[in-house]
């Protein structure tokens, strides 16, 4: 495998641009330390819900997440997460709850990662991604996988121990690749999945499974998915994914093979497009592009040479 000239750092993927945010790990254990930092007058807190979040448009143009002093936060008795700190020094926690709290003034509106991760400041989308992604891991593991016994939240919501084994349970992350494959003529393949918008097309992805290298990976989930080979594959950048808990590892790829053979059950539909076909498939609104928010978009940018029209919800 080789790696990608970086063409992702003058425009970062979203969910991706440094954030300013120090995650301070060291403090997890540190109970003293937290309850003085939740105490705090600095400190800000929000809630998160069914992986949403509060946000809010400023005056000037703005959206920020809605955060308050931990004095005016919703009483929670276990969940509650340390995400880090800033450059100056002001901490921030994140609140599980059932439910989003209201709003006095009604100008805040809920929103998930697909909306917010294009509006908010990198500080506030990668605290909203660090946030989610805790809440999805915390919701789907309450119970020991070892023993079954229900586990309890422990390092500010970054462990699960077992009070019956002594099992200690982390964050889950499941590595995903997602792959642009071109061909010899310079082609790309895009594909259809089965449950999404006639006209919606995007690169290929998947799972990496046990004892598998990412490469392999690659070329696997291509043949599965649309029967095409693939020989050099070639790392570009990831991007964390919570939905619920992914890691999506961009990559390159050449086709060794034009052949196109879809699987029929993830893959209905799969084209070669030059750069001319997917202009005028664009224009015509034949083909709907991928959401800004994936590294989906930004794969087949580098290809495309140029930014992908918005597209339509």
């Amino acid at each position: 495998m080789t790696t990608w000239t970086d063409r992702t750092a003058d425009r970062p993927l979203s969910l991706t641009a440094p954030s300013g945010i120090d995650r301070a790990a060291h403090h997890r254990l540190d109970e003293a330390w937290l309850a003085a930092a939740w105490s705090h007058p600095t400190t800000r807190v929000f809630v998160v819900s069914g992986g949403q979040v509060l946000i809010d448009d400023t005056p000037d143009g703005r959206t920020e997440l809605v955060m308050t002093p931990a004095f005016e936060a919703p009483v929670t008795e276990t969940h509650r997460y340390f995400l880090g700190t800033d450059d100056d020094g002001v901490s921030y926690f994140a609140l599980q709850k059932d439910a989003l709290p209201g709003r006095m003034d009604q100008s805040a509106r809920p929103a998930g990662l697909r909306e917010a991760g294009l509006l908010l400041s990198p500080r506030d989308a990668g605290l909203m991604v660090h946030a989610v992604a805790l809440e999805n891991w915390q919701r789907l593991h309450r119970f020991c996988s070892r023993c079954g016994e229900r586990t309890v939240i422990a390092a500010a919501g970054h462990i699960r121990r077992c009070p019956a084994c002594g099992a200690e349970h982390y964050p889950r992350t499941d590595p995903a690749v997602i792959m642009a494959v071109t061909d010899e003529h310079d082609r790309i393949l895009l594909g259809r999945q089965v449950h999404w918008p006639e006209g919606r097309f995007s690169t290929l992805a998947g799972f990496v499974e046990p004892g598998e290298s990412i490469e392999q990976s690659v070329r696997r989930e291509v043949f599965e998915e649309a029967g095409v080979t693939v020989g050099e594959v070639e790392y570009v950048a990831s991007q964390p994914w919570p939905f619920p808990s992914s890691l999506m590892l961009g990559f390159m790829a050449r086709a060794t093979s034009p052949e196109i053979t879809v699987d029929g059950e993830e893959i209905e539909e799969a084209r070669w497009f030059s750069r001319d076909d997917l202009s005028a498939a664009f224009e015509s609104g034949e083909v709907l592009p991928p959401y800004g928010i994936s590294i989906a978009a930004r794969l087949i940018e580098l290809w495309y040479g140029k930014p992908l029209p918005r597209p339509v919800p």
